[in-house]
C-alpha cells in the first residue's frame, strides 16, 4: 500500500465532519505510542510552551541521574537514549526556540557528567553534533534571540 501525500490527506480531512475527525484521531492514537504522545502534546501542552520545556528539562534531569558513570560504554548508551527521547520531544514542538533551549540544557548536563567523555571519540562527536544542531537552530531565529543563545553556546564551547 502506498501512502498518500500530505496534501491529499489534508484535502480529505477537510471533507470530514468533527465526529469523523475525532474517531480518526482516536484510532490513530491507539496504534502507536508516539502518536498518542503527539496528540497529548497538541491537546494539553502546546498552549504553554515554557511549562512544556520545563517538564522536558525535569525529565532530562531524571534521566541524567540514572546514568551509570562507572563505565563509559554504559554512559554512552544512556546518553544516546536520552538524546533520542529529547529529539522526540523537540519534534513535537516544531519550535526552534524550544529546540535550542532543550539541547542547550542537554549539553550543559552532558558537560557536567563525572566521566572523562573527552577521551571517547564517540561521545565527543555526539556532543559536537548537538552544538552544530543548536547553531543551526539559532541561525533561523531573530537577531536578539540569536545573540542571547549564542552567548550560551559560547559558554559551553569555552568550558570544553
Amino acid at each position: 500500500m502506498k501512502a498518500a501525500t500530505v496534501n491529499e490527506i489534508k484535502q480529505e480531512l477537510k471533507e470530514l465532519n468533527a465526529t469523523q475527525l475525532t474517531e480518526l484521531c482516536l484510532r490513530l492514537a491507539r496504534f502507536k505510542k508516539e502518536n498518542k504522545e503527539l496528540l497529548t502534546y497538541l491537546l494539553f501542552e502546546a498552549h504553554n510552551l515554557p511549562a512544556y520545556i520545563h517538564s522536558v528539562k525535569d525529565q532530562i534531569d531524571e534521566d541524567f541521574a540514572q546514568i551509570n558513570t562507572t563505565n563509559i560504554y554504559f554512559a554512552k548508551k544512556t546518553l544516546r537514549k536520552i538524546l533520542r527521547i529529547v529529539n522526540k520531544y523537540i519534534r513535537y514542538t516544531g519550535s526552534k526556540e524550544a529546540e535550542t533551549e532543550i539541547l542547550l540544557y542537554y549539553c550543559t548536563n552532558f558537560k557536567g557528567l563525572k566521566i572523562s567523555w573527552h577521551k571517547s571519540t564517540a561521545l565527543t562527536n555526539l556532543y559536537n553534533a548537538q552544538l552544530k544542531k543548536i547553531n543551526a537552530a539559532i541561525a533561523t531565529m531573530h537577531e536578539d534571540l540569536q545573540h542571547d543563545y549564542q552567548r550560551s553556546v559560547e559558554r559551553l564551547v569555552l568550558i570544553s
